[in-house]
């Protein structure tokens, strides 16, 4: 099975999935009441075991989630799921932030300007594609080693490292930025029938940290379509899975459109 969207209850969908099929899972689930999903409701536990059982050894499940504020405090879903998360075997491999460039509104509290991009994996993951665009201020330079005695004293000591160049760019760090809203989060225009979307380039970013050409990755919120589609264009399989009809219609054109960043 694969490269396919399937209209369902993704628990009940997951069940007919082999055990260990998929290697990638990136999501963003319906959280708290916070996005009207046509009235759908979701078994966050029993989803969250099928997605144990058929993630394969070494995969990864980021889970892009924030939480309702209510009567001016937050509501702490997202960290219940993790706790749950844990509870069935997983690691939490990163808590990686998604901040939002966009100007909040304002309210009488600090405005909520990110969401959580937790990183889990089923033992230590399989693959890591790190995205090395951080510019390197010492570009160019060699790499010293040294120790630093108790008296302020240092001297220089061979390492691995020591002497190499260093590269023009270097690690990104977990929080990532990016602009969402009207024309931002993605260019398909039909895709803002859906309530609420992550930005494509997020997915993108995802998919090549942790997955390989070839790979099956799957969303089983899938909505209006961001993570297959971005599968698609990054040469990886893909399965979409969504309740509603409406927004699987919505996902299967948009793995027709052109892709652009």
């Amino acid at each position: 099975m694969k490269d396919e969207i399937i209209c369902g209850d993704s628990k009940e969908v997951l069940k007919t999935f082999d055990s260990e099929s998929v290697d990638l899972v990136v999501t963003s689930p319906p959280y708290d009441n916070l996005r009207d999903y046509n009235g759908f409701t979701f078994d966050f536990e029993g989803i969250a075991r099928e997605l144990y059982r058929v993630l394969k050894a070494g995969g990864v499940i980021v889970w892009v989630v924030g939480d309702q504020t209510v009567n001016g405090g937050e509501s702490g879903t997202s960290f219940r799921q993790v706790l749950f998360f844990l509870g069935l075997g997983f690691n939490l491999w990163d808590t990686m932030i998604y901040e939002k460039y966009n100007k909040p509104l304002t309210h009488n509290r600090y405005e909520q300007r990110f969401e959580y991009m937790f990183v889990f994996s089923k033992g230590t993951p399989t693959t890591f594609n790190g995205l090395k665009d951080v510019k390197n201020k010492y570009f160019g330079n060699k790499i010293l080693s040294t120790v630093r005695e108790k008296d302020g004293k240092t001297y220089k000591v061979s390492g691995a490292k020591s002497g190499k160049t260093i590269g023009e760019n270097g690690l990104r760090g977990n929080i990532w930025r990016y602009s969402a809203g009207k024309g931002q989060t993605t260019l398909d225009n039909a895709a803002y029938e859906h309530p609420a979307m992550f930005p494509e380039a997020l997915a993108k970013d995802h998919i090549i940290s942790w997955s390989n050409e070839g790979d099956l990755v799957l969303d089983p919120f899938n909505g209006s379509g961001t993570t297959t589609k971005c599968a698609k264009y990054l040469k990886r399989n893909y399965i979409g899975i969504d309740i509603s009809e409406k927004y699987c219609e919505i996902a299967r054109n948009r793995l027709k459109q052109e892709m652009l960043f």
